[in-house]
């Protein structure tokens, strides 16, 4: 080796630090970090302190409830944990911009639904087969509203005497639900458990995608029968709204599964059309923000939009019909119509190429039309290297989708990776879903470490937070701080940005909504330092 080829100690160190820092550099929060305002670096500061004491106390002591935890460890194990946490206690607080990725069938806590649920008399609820204490936890119930005249006279399902698939009004069901099984809380536990994927369920039984996926679609099944009711249609998407606020979360884009005629009116009859559904998530819309407006805080719900979806089991010329439906439906609500997506399993469904023709024919409609509706796939929610599902995510780029669903298959294409740097198209990530629904063991396994440091855009998002428990987004934004020593504060503060940039907000409506957010941002950030005074 010749002498010009050694280098002095503080040398080596010195080129190790740049070689790191350029690698870092990379990161999508890496421009915003030479502008932080002092109290965003100090807060950053404090978060890192407690997020590294609480790794060294709460994570690594001995827990008797849960043996070996760990910081990003299975959420359904560690939630008790998380909650007790001072680090989830300032998230709560944080301003979080968009949710983009939530389906609306499982955005509500499953409790509050099975109230209003109760509150309607027209409400009925059977199941298959006698339930026992050997049945009960295979069981499924199904809800539906009935006419008047069709109103059941009987008073129990849990007695001998019950015919399986007679309907039972609900609140005489829970009342007289056999004391065996529980009485009026095993009915409510028994329904919250039909609803919800519960930690044996998710780590112990149903470990496989396919079983999980079985589990995870018979709650929406369950679901379905109690949300696609008129008189319960409105005051749960208000809750959902109010609850997202809550979590401080101020837009939203909720995907709805539309089908046809599968909504019942207050009478029980089912006809009631998508453009009803529409109307009403639009006056859900208007009466909060009056509200939050009446209470001086307009400025923390900014409105919300609806991509409209449908299931990828249907036939190409079933799919035409949604698709003219969608176009309809944007045409009469302009404001509220933000995308379209297909939905479901992807490992066992359609793959975007089998709907191609359709997708196409759907795009020439809308130059036609002289609208807008951009495609907001899901694509790549698998562990799939090549399959079906991976290859989705070519089409989705192909097609111009704005945004990628899940994509947690994303981080094996590099090219594909490059291509959504280059064209900003941001991945919706869902880390506790993708966790639970088996794609990976814990937060740091994760792909979306890979995502963000190859400076791809990232909305952080709870896909399904009534099964899986992760209400709001407190719980993603912490799953994701706890798992990496490099990402901060700042790092979370770039993604809340993000989901609004990325967002189908345009123009003055998007300029308002990222400076409020950044208001609320510094204001939060000086709330952090104020922990440390």
């Amino acid at each position: 080796m010749s002498d010009a080829s050694v280098i002095t100690v503080d040398q080596y160190f010195a080129n190790r630090e740049g070689f790191i820092n350029d690698e870092r550099s990379l990161r999508r929060e890496h421009a915003r970090l030479s502008a932080l305002s002092e109290a965003e670096a100090r807060a950053d500061r404090v978060v890192r302190q407690i997020r590294a004491t609480e790794a060294q106390t709460i994570w690594s002591a001995e827990n008797d409830a849960v043996p070996h935890p760990f910081p990003g460890m299975e959420f359904l194990t560690s939630r008790d944990i998380i909650v007790k946490t001072k680090l989830f206690n300032i998230l709560t607080k944080m301003p979080k911009g968009a949710l983009l990725h939530g389906h609306l069938d499982a955005m509500v806590n499953p409790r509050t639904l099975l109230k209003l649920a109760l509150e309607q008399p027209a409400m009925h609820v059977r199941t298959p087969n006698t339930l026992n204490a050997a049945s009960i936890k295979r069981t499924l119930p199904e809800f539906s509203p009935l006419p008047k005249e069709e109103w059941s006279p009987l008073t129990c399902l849990t007695h001998d005497s019950y015919m399986p698939g007679e309907w039972v009004p609900i609140q005489k069901a829970r009342e007289s639900f056999d004391p065996n099984l529980g009485g009026p809380e095993g009915f409510d536990n028994w329904v919250i458990g039909c609803l919800t994927i519960n930690p044996a369920e998710a780590y112990v039984t149903h470990k496989t995608t396919d079983k999980i996926w079985a589990k995870f679609t018979s709650t929406f099944r369950v679901a379905s029968g109690l949300i696609l009711y008129e008189p319960i249609w409105y005051p749960y998407i208000k809750e959902f709204f109010h609850a997202s606020i809550d979590d401080g979360i101020s837009y939203i884009e909720a995907r709805i599964n539309f089908g046809y005629k599968t909504m019942c009116n207050a009478e029980g009859h089912n006809i009631v059309p998508a453009r009803e559904w529409v109307r009403e998530f639009g006056r859900a819309i208007r009466d909060v923000r009056r509200e939050m407006k009446e209470k001086g805080r307009e400025d923390e719900f900014l409105g919300a939009r609806i991509i409209y979806t449908t299931i990828r089991r249907y036939t190409p010329d079933e799919m035409e019909w949604y698709l003219e439906e969608c176009l309809a439906l944007k045409q009469e609500f302009p404001d509220i119509i933000a995308g379209f997506d297909l939905v479901g399993h992807e490992d066992s469904l359609h793959p975007l190429i089998y709907y191609i023709p359709q997708l196409l024919r759907f795009q020439e409609r809308q130059k036609e039309l002289g609208i807008h509706v951009p495609f907001i796939f899901h694509a790549g929610e698998t562990l799939g290297d090549g399959t079906p599902a991976d290859v989705n995510l070519y089409d989705a780029i192909l097609l111009g989708t704005k945004r990628i669903g899940h994509g947690f298959s994303l981080a094996k294409h590099p090219k594909l990776m490059q291509i959504c740097k280059e064209k900003r198209i941001a991945i919706e990530m869902c880390p506790i879903s993708n966790e639970i629904l088996r794609l990976t063991s814990s937060m740091p396994m994760h792909p979306l470490p890979i995502i963000v440091n190859h400076g791809i855009p990232v909305a952080l998002c709870s896909d399904d937070p009534a099964v899986f428990g992760n209400m709001g987004l407190s719980f993603d934004y912490f799953q994701v701080l706890v798992s990496s020593e490099i990402s901060g504060l700042t790092t979370l503060g770039q993604i809340a940005r993000d989901s609004l940039e990325h967002s189908t907000l345009e123009g003055e409506d998007k300029a308002r909504a990222l400076a409020v957010w950044e208001k609320r941002w510094q204001d939060f950030c000086k709330e952090v330092v104020a922990l440390d005074t």
